[in-house]
């Protein structure tokens, strides 16, 4: 079941517990005095993190689970990015339409045969939190990319199919709304922080801190199980 999922992240390449509080941001001004003068030196600012808290080992245990899934979807999302601006760029350049149906062919033959190996070792978790992070990486979702570079037809084909493994093509990244996408959103932020992942600036408008007050009270051990149950 597991490689069926490539059906239809292969598109990707073709497209190519409690919580964080905002303990103290310090927009740091270093004041040195010279003769009666002052020199300001504007540093970088500093965020320090308060350290993660959880209510049970059951709840760290959970979110370590789902971090772990976070780690493997998120570089592939970066990639998509990154294929995409690259792929608009050269179509660009490209002033016939059958010459750009072309080069889009080439380029997902030639990704298909770089990815499609890794593509089939990813889970259906880390499937949906891909196609969720495609959103938050591109500021579009997956399944309107596939519409803007193939056709409507397409799209509508690739998301019915892949309900049939729950995956939906449709879904989008909202951590404002979605506890279980603030929760990768947390994973993310403290991976950057630590630097196990490298940060790729997000297209969608996050305001991490501000989130981390509303879901200050929020039970990841849960909202993952609440996941797991439901596509069990």
């Amino acid at each position: 079941m597991k490689k069926k999922i490539v059906f239809f992240l292969l598109f990707l390449p073709f497209l190519l517990a409690s919580q964080i509080k905002k303990e103290k941001v310090i927009h740091a001004e270093e004041l040195y005095p010279v003769e009666n003068d002052t020199i300001v030196i504007p540093l970088d600012e500093v965020f320090v993190y308060k350290k993660r808290n959880f209510t049970s080992q059951k709840e760290k245990n959970y979110y370590y689970w789902y971090y772990k899934k976070v780690h493997k979807a998120y570089p592939y999302a970066v990639l998509a990015s990154k294929k995409i601006t690259e792929l608009n760029a050269e179509l660009s350049a490209i002033p016939s339409k059958r010459k750009q149906k072309k080069h889009i062919r080439e380029m997902q033959k030639y990704m298909e045969g770089e990815f499609t190996d890794e593509l089939k070792k990813l889970t259906r978790t880390e499937g949906r939190i891909l196609i969720k992070l495609i959103h938050r990486q591109t500021g579009i979702p997956f399944y309107a990319l596939i519409k803007d570079y193939k056709s409507d037809l397409t799209a509508f084909f690739y998301n019915t199919t892949a309900k049939f493994y729950k995956l939906n093509l449709k879904s989008e990244y909202h951590p404002e709304s979605i506890p279980l996408d603030f929760i990768v959103e947390d994973i993310l932020v403290r991976s950057f922080a630590n630097g196990t992942l490298v940060k790729h600036q997000a297209k969608l408008p996050i305001d991490y801190f501000e989130l981390s007050k509303k879901y200050e009270s929020l039970n990841m051990h849960n909202e993952i199980n609440a996941y797991i149950e439901k596509y069990k």
